[in-house]
């Protein structure tokens, strides 16, 4: 591996000198173990701790297939889906890996008895499969986690409805928290120059989902002018909902949950900021039972934000808890776009508030290729910014997940894989100068 980082670090090595490096047998990498699916067993969600269940372990290399590459991970991040996989909710992801190994010779390699995973990465790649032509060894690349076969018609008009679509690190195996991994090649995008390795590691997953969700026409499609209520706005997915609200006219309403994630939504340009903590929003009486009277009371304050208007797209990513609320506020034909649901899968509303009101509700999951290209391509022009609060070391991992976890972090949190120092990697200085304070944004609250 040092022999690698040289080569990465030297800025003058070619194609040539990566090809001809020679490839480490093993590698360390973030695991969780099959044998160990039960270990939280009888516990409550908040109780399970991903600091037990990670592991940071030597694994051998996998064998590099046709349109694949093998990607030198300078930076990875940790994502909502690495919790998930730490807490084995809400099922073990060992029953993803084992039914992809079960659709040929070559995805039997991802059925393993552990899970390497991360769904982002900024490195070098240093190697690829037959087939690739777009991408060769020591080309500087971050990666998005969209594994897609294509070999059904269903996937053709949009990637993601391709069945045997996957989120690579999650549903796959040889994910990004990890000094090497294993990527389709069509995951490979450009790395911004004028970022570090840790910070362009840290867009990925959050950003790409984040524009499809509202920008994209198979999203919300938002407009100039449009009220857009942000839950979360200064977490991983948010944060970048409420930079895309901003960037496309949109007037986002960031719903946060104490004085310095509004502090943060200030400092990105957002005016209308709800504190719903400080504001002492409860949406459930109990258990089983919704609050409508909250649900009013919270619409009348976004009124007061908004002049009088409703809410015309709302940005839901909480779930269960939310769910009922974002549905009673959204404006007659307005939409809600959902995905991920952190606080819970079963949502609950009144349907009379959707239905006579012709409101859409609209599923949405990570991105299609073009779409995270898209979305890359904006942070490449410093249209939008990472929103990196912390780093870890790749042995910090456990720590990492667990911050996340426990709602402890801002934005995204970054864990160094080759890396061996925060602030490597820039190429583009004038650039980053440009946009120094924007980038460091989340660092410096």
């Amino acid at each position: 591996m040092k022999d690698i980082l040289d080569a990465i670090q030297s800025q003058a090595a070619t194609a040539a000198d990566f090809a001809a490096l020679p490839l480490p047998d093993s590698y360390r990498a973030i695991t969780v173990h099959k044998d160990e699916a039960e270990m939280f067993a009888g516990l409550t969600t908040r109780e399970k701790d991903p600091r037990k269940s990670l592991h940071l372990d030597e694994v051998p290399l996998p064998e590099l297939g046709p349109g694949e590459a093998l990607v030198a991970v300078m930076a990875s991040s940790v994502n909502y889906n690495s919790v998930w996989t730490s807490i084995f909710e809400p099922v073990s992801t060992f029953s993803f890996l084992e039914r992809y190994g079960r659709l040929s010779e070559l995805t039997k390699r991802h059925d393993l008895p552990y899970h390497i995973i991360g769904s982002d990465l900024a490195g070098v790649v240093l190697r690829t499969g037959p087939g690739v032509n777009a991408w060769k060894p020591g080309d500087e690349v971050v990666a998005h986690c969209l594994s897609v076969e294509l070999e059904s018609s269903d996937g053709h008009n949009d990637t993601m409805l391709d069945p045997e679509q996957r989120i690579w690190g999650f549903e796959t195996n040889f994910g990004g928290l990890a000094e090497i991994a294993l990527v389709k090649s069509n995951q490979l995008m450009p790395k911004p120059d004028h970022l570090s390795w840790e910070e362009a590691a840290s867009p990925g997953l959050v950003n790409s989902t984040a524009y499809r969700q509202l920008v994209s026409r198979n999203g919300a499609g938002m407009k100039q002018g449009d009220n857009v209520l942000i839950w979360g706005a200064s977490g991983g997915l948010g944060s970048y909902a409420t930079q895309f609200a901003l960037a496309g006219g949109a007037n986002p309403i960031c719903v946060v949950s104490s004085p310095e994630k509004a502090d943060i939504c200030r400092a990105m340009g957002a005016t209308a900021v709800i504190d719903r903590n400080a504001e002492g929003y409860k949406f459930w009486k109990d258990e089983h039972t919704q609050d409508p009277k909250e649900w009013k009371r919270f619409g009348k304050r976004i009124r007061e934000l908004t002049g009088g208007e409703d809410i015309d797209i709302v940005f839901e990513h909480p779930g269960r808890e939310t769910f009922g609320a974002s549905v009673y506020v959204t404006r007659k034909g307005g939409t809600i776009t959902t995905c991920a649901s952190t606080s819970g899968y079963m949502h609950e509303y009144d349907n009379r508030y959707l239905w006579m009101s012709l409101k859409k509700i609209i599923g949405s999951h990570f991105a299609n290729y073009r779409e995270a290209w898209e979305a890359n391509r904006l942070v490449s022009k410093g249209k939008i910014h990472p929103t990196l609060s912390k780093v870890y070391s790749l042995e910090e991992t456990g720590q990492a997940a667990y911050d996340v976890h426990r709602n402890l972090h801002q934005g995204k949190v970054g864990v160094l894989c080759l890396a061996p120092e925060e602030g490597l990697g820039v190429k583009d200085h004038e650039m980053r100068a440009t946009h120094l304070d924007a980038i460091n944004r989340f660092r410096n609250i």
